[in-house]
């Protein structure tokens, strides 16, 4: 091994993580080699992380294509239908990767919950408040950030859903 290898790669600072500091919030810092579409279960696979503690960020919109955030686990797909009726939209669907990232601020496979350029409600599955810790998008591909995900409530305000399909 290199030298090179054996160090730590630091991250410069993101929206996300300027964010969180100014918030107090603590966290840690997961970067990884990113692949263009490997998604949640690459970054798992690299890090030797479970899954299903990988959340997505899912920039999402309803049928006014008024923009929204859903927290999904890296392992589990959006049931749209269920997620539309919990929130009382009509329907929704995933935005197409510019308008994502121009309502986000960040690159798709880069994208974090936190600091998005615009504000938009946040929906985050039941189940991923029950996990002790979830590694989460850091404001840039290949950056993860290992944080509570109580935090995307109480500084987010994310409201728990039940909307998840089994891949």
């Amino acid at each position: 091994m290199t030298r090179h290898q054996h160090q730590q790669r630091h991250i410069s600072e993101t929206p996300a993580t300027h964010f969180l500091k100014i918030h107090g919030i603590a966290f840690t810092e997961h970067a990884y080699e990113y692949i263009e579409h490997g998604g949640a279960q690459h970054s798992a696979q690299v890090l030797g992380l479970d899954p299903s503690t990988v959340i997505k960020t899912l920039v999402m919109q309803d049928q006014d294509a008024h923009p929204l955030l859903v927290l999904m686990h890296g392992n589990r797909l959006v049931s749209t239908k269920n997620l539309a009726r919990q929130i009382g939209a009509k329907s929704v669907q995933p935005c197409k990767p510019e308008v994502a990232t121009r309502h986000s601020g960040y690159l798709i496979g880069g994208t974090s919950p936190f600091a998005t350029r615009k504000s938009m409600p946040v929906y985050i599955e039941q189940s991923i408040l029950a996990l002790p810790e979830i590694a989460i998008n850091g404001g840039r591909r290949g950056f993860l950030i290992g944080i509570d995900p109580q935090v995307c409530v109480s500084l987010m305000g994310a409201v728990p859903i039940q909307c998840a399909l089994i891949e």
